[in-house]
């Protein structure tokens, strides 16, 4: 390499770490300026940004629902405000992001019956759940699975968070509603159905 090429070369100034040079006594160590080839800098990896949901659609089961904020309460997901609104938990992702998009809805109601997530468990795999951006784009998840898990039993802290809710590796859309038997002294199921489909 001639003199002109290593002129040439990027170089960063850094500050590195030398000895003194006192053979007889120790010395403090000192900083020393010099001029070393810095490493070639990574590419800016561009952030995808997602967007809010703003209703839910399966045409199989003639679905057409808005979507609400959905609040996340030491640790736990409130459930939506009512029979016919899906609730999107917006901190465990937005569409189009690229992560686990949550969701959840009343299997049914007690004022009205049956409710907006009523057929989602006979979902089958390969089915089409469609949702809609705030900025009007289409995005379609096609159904991988469905579970039924029992709140007592099978709903662990680490259940939830590694096969429900976190992070699948791809862009999904978790959907969550009861199931099973109604507890009438606790009004509540003791059962969830999870289903989970992947953006296609």
């Amino acid at each position: 390499m001639t003199a002109q090429e290593a002129d040439d070369e990027t170089t960063t100034e850094v500050l590195a770490e030398v000895p003194s040079t006192g053979a007889s006594r120790l010395g403090p160590v000192v900083l020393a300026r010099t001029l070393v080839r810095g490493p070639v800098p990574e590419p800016e990896v561009a952030v995808v940004a997602g967007v809010a949901p703003i209703a839910l659609q399966v045409d199989k089961f003639g679905i057409d629902a808005p979507i609400e904020f959905g609040a996340v309460v030491d640790g736990i997901m409130v459930d939506p405000s009512g029979p016919w609104v899906v609730s999107w938990y917006e901190g465990l992702g937005k569409i189009g992001e690229g992560g686990n998009v949550v969701m959840a809805g009343h299997v049914d109601y007690y004022t009205v019956g049956p409710a907006v997530f009523w057929n989602v468990r006979d979902l089958v795999p390969g089915d089409i759940v469609r949702v809609v951006g705030e900025n009007g784009e289409n995005f379609e998840y096609a159904v991988e699975w469905m579970q039924q898990y029992n709140v007592l039993t099978d709903l662990t802290p680490e259940v939830i968070q590694n096969d429900i809710v976190g992070d699948t590796g791809q862009e999904s859309l978790t959907l969550i509603t009861c199931g099973g038997d109604f507890d009438p002294t606790t009004a509540t199921y003791n059962q969830r159905w999870v289903l989970r489909a992947n953006l296609i």
